[in-house]
């Protein structure tokens, strides 16, 4: 019997979830890889297809389409299912479809005797991560959604390659909804230690085109020109959901912008937004508080509001 195998399932095997499967296999990140969809066909496929993958890889990986029941031992389950993205739509619109994929998906899982952690995509994220904490009665900590993970990872790319420096001297985040009313917090963003609000007046000349509220804009509207023409985002979230995934079986403690219970933050609780989190084998094992500017504030505030008129749709 083998002793301490990690164990993921992904549930939904569309465009999303196929990506975020493919992701774990070429990164190895566990040990156990398990696909379920409502179209078993496809999740043998994928999985199947995922199999021949480690011909050249030399892992020994095992990968497998399954039923709910295979959760049982999971260390982590990932819910990517999903209806396919209508053009025109908001990711706040798909709330009601949303939710019956949840209905659908959650109990099953918990029924299994799954005690680990969710790891939502599934938009509207932030909402369903909430519908996902109170379907399942799991402790908030264990149920993570992907919030402005991926959001906060397009920031840093545009400015890395505005400041041309690497991306990963860039320390940059989206808060709030990841949606349309999303906010960059810009008194919070350094590169290279330095606040990019003081290296835009010290540089004057060479940022002279550089507009912060284009840049929030473009950062928030970037993924429905992407959806438009591909009909959906796969790379940048499945190597996102990757991320949150090694940080959980890793015990990382590493610090990701996601989608997370607050409890008293910016005089909010009981709301998922998207927030700087600490991520370890204990899901969310606390959430950094920034010292936001006024202005920003009051935005996060607008943001909360709306995410808290679509979580009472569901009550």
């Amino acid at each position: 019997m083998a002793i301490g195998r990690s164990k993921v399932v992904v549930v939904g095997t569309g465009a999303v979830g196929a990506a975020v499967a493919f992701d774990i296999v070429r990164n190895h990140v566990c040990d156990d890889l398990i696909l379920i969809d409502i179209n078993k066909e496809k999740a043998w496929a994928e999985a199947t297809d995922l199999q021949h993958s480690l011909g050249y890889s030399g892992s020994k990986m095992r990968i497998k389409d399954g039923e709910y029941d295979e959760c049982s031992d999971a260390d982590i389950v990932v819910i990517a299912a999903a209806l396919p993205y209508i053009t025109g739509q908001t990711r706040l619109d798909m709330i009601e479809k949303a939710a019956g994929i949840m209905n659908n998906i959650v109990p099953k899982v918990m029924e299994s005797g799954f005690s680990g952690i969710f790891i939502v995509i599934t938009n509207p994220v932030d909402v369903m991560s909430y519908y996902v904490h109170k379907l399942s009665g799991i402790s908030a900590n264990k149920v993570i959604g992907t919030g402005t993970a991926l959001d906060s990872a397009r920031l840093r790319y545009h400015l890395a390659d505005v400041m041309n420096v690497d991306p990963q001297s860039v320390h940059a985040l989206c808060m709030g909804e990841h949606g349309d009313s999303q906010i960059i917090p810009w008194s919070q963003i350094t590169v290279g230690g330095k606040k990019f609000l003081d290296i835009i007046n010290d540089n004057k000349v060479r940022l002279e085109g550089f507009n912060i509220n284009t840049v929030t804009e473009d950062i928030k509207k970037i993924a429905y020109r992407i959806v438009n023409a591909k009909g959906a985002t796969t790379f940048g979230i499945a190597a996102t959901t990757v991320q949150i995934i090694r940080a959980v079986l890793n015990d990382e403690n590493k610090v990701i912008p996601v989608s997370a219970m607050l409890n008293g933050e910016y005089d909010e609780e009981k709301i998922y937004i998207g927030v700087p989190a600490v991520l370890n084998s204990q899901g969310v094992k606390e959430l950094v508080e920034y010292h936001l500017s006024d202005d920003e504030m009051v935005e996060l505030k607008k943001s909360i509001s709306i995410i808290k008129e679509y979580n009472e749709k569901l009550n």
